[in-house]
């Protein structure tokens, strides 16, 4: 926005807007439409065009019966507790392995870098078969704890390629002082560097959680007991089992309630994952 403010002649700053607010539509309209659709029954559905407005009164309890009848609000839970476990997990993970890489080099820490950013590339699918072996061998099939798990370690090279950037810019004048202090290794990075990193700390736990939240695939294969289904998986088991009767109202009022939580941490967060990943990868 401040490139463009930058731009003194009016017929240019008016085209880059047009093409701002149209960008803004696609992208709002999506959001809009989910949640007018929400608010209608299947009646309306059938008889007006699916972009009409819902007819007053609005029917908000849509989004109650959704709650109740489905059992959105385990799924919700569910969803919760695994996204902020493996959240925490995988920055513990990826900030104390990126420290090391960045700030203690030692023989093939160059190539255990590399190892760490070309498992990005490798498409998870494809150690999903086993993965499944693996977890039902330790008893970790339909629990949250291996759903976070599973979450962590795969978010842990996202981390340490954003992570690494941000230790090896950090003054090396300030482990010394800390050690001068009488900090340990441990209290160094805890008191001194981790807080330090705080943008790049930011940044991965917004990616991750985003990430972790929508996830469908991985949770299909590891869950199957509706006790522990997250939102993705509720929205689909909501779905087939309607049958031949698809209630389109709660079921746009569930993938509403699922798009909520996101939706206002990318508001909130927008500036510091854009900000925090190109800071990570430049530096």
């Amino acid at each position: 926005m401040g490139s463009i403010m930058g731009i003194r002649h009016p017929i240019i700053r008016i085209f880059f807007y047009l093409i701002l607010g149209a960008w803004s539509i696609t992208v709002l309209y999506p959001l809009l439409w989910t949640l007018l659709d929400a608010l209608k029954d299947n009646k309306q559905f059938y008889a007006n065009p699916p972009w009409a407005l819902p007819d007053v009164p609005l029917l908000w309890s849509n989004f109650t019966y959704v709650w109740e009848t489905y059992n959105f609000g385990k799924y919700f839970t569910n969803s919760l507790i695994v996204t902020l476990g493996s959240t925490v997990l995988g920055l513990v993970l990826s900030a104390t392995t990126a420290y090391v890489l960045a700030r203690y080099p030692f023989r093939g820490s160059n190539v255990l870098f590399l190892l760490y950013i070309s498992s990005m590339m490798v498409p998870f699918s494809l150690a999903l078969i086993p993965l499944f072996f693996l977890m039902n061998k330790l008893n970790l099939i339909n629990t949250s704890i291996g759903l976070i798990l599973v979450y962590a370690t795969t978010l842990i090279a996202f981390g340490v390629f954003v992570l690494v950037g941000f230790f090896k810019t950090l003054p090396k004048e300030l482990e010394e002082a800390a050690a001068i202090d009488g900090a340990s290794y441990f209290g160094t990075f805890f008191r001194v560097m981790l807080p330090l990193s705080q943008p790049g700390l930011v940044t991965v736990a917004i990616v991750n959680i985003l990430n972790i939240w929508n996830e469908y695939f991985v949770g299909l294969v590891l869950v199957n007991d509706p006790d522990h289904y997250t939102l993705p998986i509720g929205i689909a088991v909501m779905q087939a089992e309607m049958q031949y009767r698809t209630e389109w109202g709660p079921l746009f009022a569930g993938l509403f309630i699922s798009i909520i939580p996101v939706l206002i941490m990318y508001i909130f967060f927008q500036r510091q994952i854009a900000s925090g990943i190109t800071a990570g990868a430049v530096k």
